[in-house]
Formats: C-alpha cells, sequence, structure tokens
C-alpha cells in the first residue's frame, strides 16, 4: 500500500432523510469530500444484515448485505418505488440518532413495495445473480424466509426436521417459502447492485475502499446453520460445543464472552479452507483492502464451554496459522489484507503476521501508558503499518481527552505531541498519526469534527447505545476538505495528481 490516508466513516451513519445512511446521493457527496480532503481510503465497518444488538459484527451472514443501506431514491429513480411510497413516514424523529427498531419494522414494508414493482418487469439481471451467488444466496434467502416464518426466532428454536436440514423438511420449505425466498434475493440483488455503483464511483476518484471483516460469525446466522460441519457443534443438537472470546484482563475481570461458534479447524483444513477462500473472495469483490478483526485467533484463540456465563473458564487452543493464509493465497494470488493485531501480543502472532506479509495495525491514544519504548507512539513506528488516531472500537479523540483517558496519558500525549489549544488537540492527534513513516494514517470522521463522547460509536462488551451515531447534514463542509488537505498535503499522503 502506497503512502497515504483515509478516514472511517460507517455507511449507517451517514447523513439522511430516512432514518440510517444509505448508498445514495450522501455516499457519492461524501466520496467527492474525501477526494477534496486528499484521501484516498475510506474505511468502513462491516456491511452485513444485523442481528442481535444492532452491531455489524453480529450478522446474520458473512455474505450478504444490509437491506437497511438500499436506498429509496435510487429505487425511485429505477422505476420501484414513488416518492409517496416512503416520503412521509417516520424513521425516527432525532436525525443523529438510528432508530433500528423503527427502521425495522418501516423499510422492509417499503422495500416489499419495492419487490412487487420489480416482478412487474422482465428482467434477467436477477437471475443472472442468483445464479453467480448461489453458493451462498440460496442458503440465506432460505434461512431469511424461515426466520420470518419462525416469527424472526433463531434457527436453534426451529422444528427439529428444518434446524437439522433434513432433505425432505428443506425441499418442502423451498416450494411453501418460494415467495418469501425470491424476496430476499431481490434485496440481496438489489444491495450489491447500489453498493457496486458506489463503489465504482468512488474507486474512478482514486478512493479505495476498506472493509471490516470479523473473524467469527453469529450462532444465529446462514453461516452456522448451512454450514454445521465447519464449526464445532454437538452431533444431534446442534448447540456450540465452545464459544469465542477474551481471558480477563485488565480490563475485564471476567474476560469477553462473545457467544460465536468456533470453527472446526481440522475440517477446515480436509476441506483446504474452502469456506474461508469463499469468504475472502467474496470480501475482496466487496472491498478493495480487507481488514481482518482480531488477526490473534488465526494463531491461537480463546475457548470457553457452551453456557458459561463468563470467559473466565476459558483456554488458549492453537489455530490454524499460516496453513489457511497460504490457502487462500493458492486460490486468490497475493491479497490486500490488513491484520487487526491489537492486544497483548505473543511472539507467535508477530510472527504469524510478518509471514503473511500483513501490515498490522497501530493505535496512537494507546501510546501512553507506559514509557518511551511504548509500541504506539509514532517514533516506534515502521512502514508496513496502518496508524490510527483511534478506531470503532475506541473513543473519539477528545472524549479520550475529556472522559476516557486518566489524566497522566492526556499530560503525556500534550507534551509528546505539542498539542495546543490554538491548534485543537484533535488536529494535533491527527497530525501525530498523518506526520508518521507509516505507510497509512486513518482517522474517525468524529475527530475531524472535534466530536466528544457523545459521538463514540461503539463501547466493547455493552448493548443498548451502540452502533447509533450519525452525522449532522452539514458536516462536511468545503472549509472542512481544505483544512484535512492541507495536513495530507504537508505530510505527503496525497495523490501525485493532488
Amino acid at each position: 500500500m502506497n503512502r497515504g490516508s483515509g478516514i472511517i466513516m460507517h455507511i449507517a451513519s451517514l447523513p439522511g432523510k430516512y432514518g440510517i445512511g444509505t448508498f445514495g446521493k450522501e455516499a457519492y457527496d461524501f466520496g467527492d469530500f474525501m477526494k477534496k480532503a486528499g484521501q484516498k481510503y475510506w474505511q468502513i465497518l462491516p456491511l452485513g444484515p444485523t442481528s442481535f444488538g444492532d452491531s455489524p459484527y453480529q450478522s446474520f451472514s458473512a455474505f450478504a448485505g444490509n437491506p437497511n443501506f438500499i436506498d429509496f431514491d435510487i429505487l425511485r429513480k429505477d422505476g420501484l418505488l414513488k416518492e409517496e411510497d416512503y416520503n412521509s413516514i417516520n424513521f425516527g424523529k432525532n436525525s443523529e440518532d438510528i432508530d433500528y427498531g423503527l427502521i425495522f419494522k418501516e423499510k422492509l414494508k417499503i422495500l416489499r413495495k419495492a419487490y412487487e414493482n420489480f416482478k412487474l418487469k422482465k428482467n434477467e439481471d436477477l437471475k443472472e445473480f442468483q445464479e453467480k451467488e448461489a453458493y451462498w444466496l440460496d442458503d440465506y434467502s432460505l434461512y431469511m424466509a424461515l426466520k420470518s416464518h419462525f416469527d424472526l426466532k433463531g434457527w436453534q428454536t426451529w422444528d427439529e426436521d428444518i434446524r437439522l436440514r433434513e432433505k425432505e423438511a428443506m425441499s418442502r420449505y423451498e416450494i411453501e417459502l418460494r415467495e418469501e425466498i425470491s424476496y430476499w434475493n431481490f434485496l440481496q440483488y438489489e444491495f450489491y447492485k447500489q453498493w457496486n455503483a458506489l463503489k465504482s464511483y468512488v474507486n474512478d476518484l482514486g478512493i479505495e475502499i476498506i472493509g471490516d471483516m470479523p473473524i467469527y460469525v453469529a450462532e444465529d446466522s446462514a453461516d452456522v446453520w448451512g454450514n454445521p460441519e465447519a464449526f464445532l457443534l454437538h452431533k444431534k443438537t446442534l448447540k456450540p460445543l465452545e464459544v469465542a472470546g477474551c481471558p480477563p484482563d485488565i480490563f475485564s475481570s471476567t474476560g469477553q464472552l462473545w457467544g460465536n461458534p468456533i470453527y472446526d479447524w481440522n475440517y477446515m483444513e480436509k476441506t483446504d479452507y474452502k469456506w474461508w477462500v469463499d469468504r475472502i473472495r467474496q470480501s475482496l469483490n466487496l472491498y478493495d483492502v480487507l481488514r481482518i478483526d482480531h488477526f490473534k485467533g488465526f494463531e491461537s484463540y480463546w475457548s470457553i464451554p457452551y453456557g458459561e456465563d463468563t470467559a473466565e473458564n476459558g483456554e488458549w487452543v492453537k489455530g490454524p496459522g499460516i496453513k489457511v493464509f497460504n490457502a487462500i493465497k493458492d486460490e486468490l494470488g497475493d491479497v490486500n489484507i490488513i491484520a487487526e493485531d491489537l492486544g497483548t501480543l505473543t511472539e507467535e502472532t508477530i510472527k504469524l503476521r510478518d509471514d503473511t506479509g500483513f501490515p498490522g495495525m497501530k493505535i496512537l491514544t494507546f501510546g501512553f501508558d507506559t514509557d518511551s519504548s511504548n509500541p504506539f507512539l509514532p517514533h516506534n513506528y515502521e512502514k508496513n503499518f496502518i496508524v490510527y488516531t483511534g478506531t470503532h472500537d475506541n473513543d473519539t479523540v477528545r472524549g479520550w481527552m475529556e472522559t476516557t483517558a486518566p489524566k497522566e496519558q492526556v499530560e503525556k500525549a500534550i507534551e509528546y505531541l505539542s498539542l495546543t489549544k490554538e491548534e485543537g488537540y484533535n488536529w494535533g492527534v491527527i497530525r501525530g498519526v498523518w506526520s508518521s513513516i507509516a505507510d497509512i494514517s486513518i482517522a474517525q470522521m468524529q475527530d475531524f469534527l472535534n466530536l466528544g463522547n457523545e459521538a463514540r460509536i461503539n463501547m466493547p462488551s455493552t448493548l443498548g447505545k451502540n452502533w447509533r451515531w450519525r452525522v449532522k447534514e452539514d458536516a462536511f463542509t468545503e472549509k472542512l476538505a481544505e483544512k484535512i488537505y492541507k495536513t495530507t498535503k504537508i505530510y505527503g499522503r496525497c495523490s501525485e495528481e493532488d
């Protein structure tokens, strides 16, 4: 990756009139803003359909896209909706907050109208899409149709015959739910159509998309229901035997219990890691660069017995290591992947990252809790890293300085970075990342806007208030773009043509 910089901006957090960010005009406007600001990388959070807790890291599918991002105005231009179908609907009173429950209730009804209108047109593109994506789409659309049939309950509670995917039951439901399956196929067709058009536009501006991929998938997902042999599940009940998480540490005395099923890596190896190859291929069709979350889990992972209330009674288990990435490279060639290697790093994890050649990550605000040897301080960086002011899991720079960080760490940051109120503490921290030797520097959009704790998008291990932040309608100004561009130009991160 050539020297450059970028901005983290979740699609859901874009402005707009319909309750949540979409692939519509505001997304194209943000691409134009990025271009004016001299940026080369737009980093987004996972695009999958969200499930429990509204987290993009707990999705109904590792392959499908979130229908919430489908833009109504584009559907109207395509003749699938009329403006009166959606312009008077209440999608939430606060334009800077996402009401997921309300959007779920209202948006799918409008999308179903679009589907009914789509059926009246002769369109071979959907059939072609279904055939091309059948390897994941068939299971996903049947799974979503079944969720509707079983009152949105998880697949573990479905009738035994279809829960276990018995042949007769599969055939019966494929016939019985044919229309609902077709609806979910249509939603994925529209999602990919709109996303590919937006991505093409952004790429033509000289900007690459960095996507984010959770290492694990949700238990209640088409992935686990459709591929039970790929996970450590009880052979008869299909309940997980072990689940994922993190051990107790200074941040949490009981650790983090994520609850995701653990992969059966022995099975994966016997199949030449086909599921993973397919997943990476699909992700790199969606994005130009792929950040893999919790990269350490490929070297070793914290495995917790199913049914535990905390992560305390887990154990470290060796992962597949370099074998999975060799299989991926054998099939796909060189791949643009970023290894999220944060947390406590062992020599084995560092070796795996270095053996893959993937760049790792640094977070500047992690650099002030020890001494000058801290690897997160810029004078200790190397080129092959992606350096952040913070990610979606961190507080904003302003929130960190005013709320989250201990006073002594803030004082260290002020001294190390020569921060001044005149420059703006947020701009000084951005300068610290942009001026570093690291190939890529990235900041959250909230940091450029100097937003505080109220704009934090996620607080790990909590539920209820995460993933809801949206940017103000008039945030992406010419003045702000010029200021970002000036900093980017000074530190040699703009394109040569800029």
